[in-house]
């Protein structure tokens, strides 16, 4: 759980209990804005009516000498270590997973640095194997992903760069421009045949229906189905009807 605000040295976390939900460190911030003391800025917010600027952090207090001092990796009274990795910039604490901080992106990420790259225009890091061979989309992280909402650019969630370019948390679909988040060739396959077990009702046999095609943007006239109609063209069933139904005139 979040750890309790203190406003003093007495109460909220017990002395020794080492971070929070969110990291793992041996102190808390002072938070510039109320003068209260959490683990971290997602704890404040969370428990706070405004939220905490990890860049105004200038005191933190250990969590075992319990003495406030200026933001440093060891406690200048019991050399308790803050954090194995420490970033003088985001005043942010933690256990070593390979960070850095982006001085493009304004703050840390977890690497390592190596495997990733900062792509100017969508103004984000990728990683490396993306360089050259993804859609850029200018300043597409500086929004809040489409599903939850939630900051993209700032969140600890790792956001899927979709093959339309946009970002989101989860999903199978991006709810921006509807094109499938993944391949989707095997899904589709197991429909196929989801499809060809599920006839349906002999007065529906002859029915068609036009489709537009999210991935392909491709139009097309097809046999109706409930479970899906499939495009023509690039085979998705990522479709949405396009005009109304129509009959053989057998079935008129």
């Amino acid at each position: 759980m979040a750890a309790t605000a203190r406003e003093d040295g007495a109460s909220g976390q017990e002395r020794g209990q080492r971070g929070c939900e969110h990291y793992d460190r041996g102190c808390l911030l002072k938070a510039p804005c109320c003068d209260k003391l959490y683990t971290c800025r997602l704890c404040h917010d969370n428990n706070e009516d405004h939220q905490l600027d990890r860049f105004k952090v200038k005191e933190v207090q250990c969590i075992n000498c319990e003495k406030i001092q200026h933001a440093q990796q060891t406690c200048e009274e019991c050399s308790t270590l803050f954090g194995e990795y420490y970033c003088d910039i985001c005043h942010l604490f933690d256990k070593d997973k390979k960070q850095y901080h982006c001085e493009n992106c304004g703050i840390c990420r977890i690497g390592p640095k190596e495997d990733f790259f900062h792509c100017l225009k969508c103004n984000l890091c990728l990683a490396m194997n993306l360089q050259g061979r993804h859609k850029c989309i200018e300043n597409v992280s500086r929004q809040n992903c489409p599903i939850c909402l939630e900051d993209i650019h700032t969140s600890r969630v790792v956001a899927h760069v979709l093959p339309c370019g946009h970002l989101l948390h989860r999903g199978y679909r991006c709810p921006l421009c509807m094109h499938s988040a993944f391949d989707m060739t095997r899904y589709w396959r197991q429909l196929d045949a989801e499809v060809a077990q599920t006839p349906m009702p002999s007065e529906y046999q002859n029915m068609t229906v036009d489709i537009l095609c999210n991935d392909c943007n491709g139009r097309s006239t097809v046999q109706y189905h409930i479970l899906g109609m499939k495009c023509k063209i690039c085979e998705s069933y990522n479709t949405a009807q396009a005009g109304g139904c129509s009959f053989s005139l057998d079935q008129q």
